[in-house]
């Protein structure tokens, strides 16, 4: 049974990813090059590495700017949502495997986070920002500000006190002083 915290994490990095795709993995690359996340020899070892990270946080940034042209497809299209679950997955999955738990959940449910996510960042966009009258490119703004958000408080967020926790560990790079 996974702990509620790897759940909860698992579930906001997913959401993080149905708003924006590569703002996930940005995050958790991070977090795992600076002793975060620990994803020892699983699959997803190479999101540890300092070019995964340099790679993953110009994709971020490069979506980012480009959703706000009209060049991106809709979240929802089959393509851009089968992306977004998939990113979903993955970061979700690197949480649990961090935790010592199964992957399979923690992807089943970044899956889920990532498509609630997609859904209401579409809502967003479609519909309330326009009920509203508030123009496209401040509302954008807005959820870029609450995906990076999240994404800093669910990589910040010790999954465990003691040991495994980043931020008490002085031998740990990660530890600032």
């Amino acid at each position: 049974m996974a702990n509620r915290t790897s759940s909860v994490r698992a579930l906001g990095i997913g959401f993080v990813a149905g708003l924006r795709s590569m703002t996930a993995p940005a995050a958790v690359s991070w977090a795992a090059s600076n002793g975060r996340l620990s994803l020892g020899n699983s699959p997803l070892a190479l999101l540890d590495t300092a070019r995964a990270e340099h790679t993953t946080r110009k994709l971020a940034l490069g979506e980012i700017v480009s959703d706000k042209t009209p060049l991106l497809p809709s979240r929802v299209r089959p393509p851009a949502l089968l992306w977004r679950l998939i990113s979903g997955g993955v970061c979700g999955a690197a949480f649990f495997i961090s935790d010592g738990e199964k992957p399979r959940n923690g992807a089943l449910l970044g899956a889920t986070g990532a498509l609630v996510g997609s859904l209401l960042g579409f809502a967003w966009r479609s519909r309330v920002l326009k009920q509203l009258h508030i123009p496209d490119l401040p509302g954008a703004l807005l959820e870029d500000a609450i995906a990076l958000g999240i994404a800093a408080a669910v990589v910040s967020y010790p999954a465990q006190r003691g040991a495994r926790d980043a931020w008490a560990d002085t031998d740990n790079p990660a530890w600032l002083p």
